[in-house]
């Protein structure tokens, strides 16, 4: 969990290095999530038959990363009259090894970029296996085809938009590309056998976790709702920079982020921590991963809506003041083996659970 200072500080300087082509692909991430997201959910639909809910996050942090791929690759755009791409472009380098002049010249910096290279095109590949299910092949291919679109479009200025090449065309992004595609699909792979054989053992749901757990379960979630809040308050925040050009006020600036990422947390908060245990009975996107429900007992009606508001409450206390709610709560479960919100009763109408009525059942033949 990162504290508001800090957030602050990374979100506003991360804002004010944006450049209007770059706020331009952040107003659009959402809107070409919008749009893709459904036809391609709906193609894995049939394709599987069903659509567990980490498949969709897959799907729409896919789109980011296609989004960002391009924004990262093809951005910044040449503006004025001079320039590359603008008065003499820049040409293509077609050497295969000459990563190795650069590595002599450049050093660690040169080293970087290399890797950076590979790095950029893992999560490609990983996508290829694990959400597309492409054979290696086919994999290879879609990696290759992607960096030659990227590579063309640079050589050719954007196919054509700018009368040269404005960003460098160079054959070890070919390569480097290629192979990170590559290493992302044999982890794909990896991830794929794994999570089969685990699914073969899958322990139950419990629904009386441990503390560790627990605990482990809410910082996993706490890092899903700060990244679900972010989000959208840069596409805000960048909105409102092209809206007001250089009229915007940095002083404004500031009160509105921090209006806006109270208004984003609130909202992630209740999506992750109420809305998904509600009707996933009781498990956290956390919880899902890490086999455990947050409901010790079925509860209905005002019983569960009570047992939710008043986990909620615990919740942000701790989130926002882990030291002084934080600590006393892990010692309240050390000696109670109970959260406080556990004690809310089930509900006259609760009906019993399978091992309360085989409980019932065994009390009555002793009787």
């Amino acid at each position: 969990m990162v504290p508001f200072s800090i957030m602050d500080e990374v979100i506003n300087g991360y804002i004010a290095t944006f450049s209007g082509s770059f706020n331009v692909a952040v107003l659009v991430w959402p809107l070409l999530s919008l749009l893709l997201s459904v036809p391609v959910l709906v193609a894995l639909y049939r394709r599987d038959g069903w659509l567990p809910l980490t498949t969709m996050f897959a799907v729409y942090a896919s789109i980011l990363y296609a989004a960002g791929l391009v924004c990262f690759t093809l951005y910044p755009l040449p503006t004025g009259d001079a320039g590359p791409g603008i008065t003499y472009g820049i040409p293509p380098i077609l050497d295969p090894l000459n990563f190795i002049h650069d590595i002599a010249g450049g050093g660690a910096r040169a080293v970087f970029q290399l890797l950076f290279n590979i790095v950029l095109f893992v999560p490609l590949g990983f996508i290829a296996r694990t959400l597309l299910k492409l054979k290696l092949p086919l994999a290879l291919a879609l990696s290759f085809a992607t960096t030659c679109l990227i590579e063309t479009a640079q050589l050719t200025g954007l196919f054509g938009v700018y009368p040269f090449a404005y960003r460098t065309f160079d054959v070890d992004d070919l390569i480097c590309n290629t192979l990170g595609g590559l290493i992302g699909w044999g982890l794909g792979h990896a991830a794929a056998r794994l999570t089969q054989r685990e699914a073969e053992v899958l322990p139950p749901v419990t629904h009386s976790p441990g503390l560790v757990r627990r605990a482990v379960a809410l910082w996993t979630d706490a890092m899903i709702i700060d990244v679900c809040a972010v989000v959208p308050r840069l596409v805000m925040a960048a909105g409102l920079r092209l809206l007001m050009g250089d009229a915007f006020d940095e002083a404004l600036l500031n009160w509105v982020n921090g209006a806006m990422w109270a208004a984003c947390y609130v909202i992630a908060f209740a999506v992750v921590e109420v809305v998904v245990p509600w009707m996933r009975d009781g498990s956290t996107p956390a919880g899902l991963f890490y086999r455990m429900s947050c409901e010790t007992r079925q509860r209905v009606g005002a019983s569960r809506i009570a047992f939710y508001a008043a986990r909620a409450v615990v919740l942000l206390l701790v989130l926002r003041h882990p030291l002084y709610a934080g600590l006393p709560l892990a010692a309240f479960y050390l000696f109670a083996r109970n959260m406080p919100y556990d004690y809310i009763p089930a509900g006259k109408t609760a009906p019993a659970s399978d091992g309360e009525e085989a409980t019932d059942m065994v009390e009555a033949a002793q009787a």
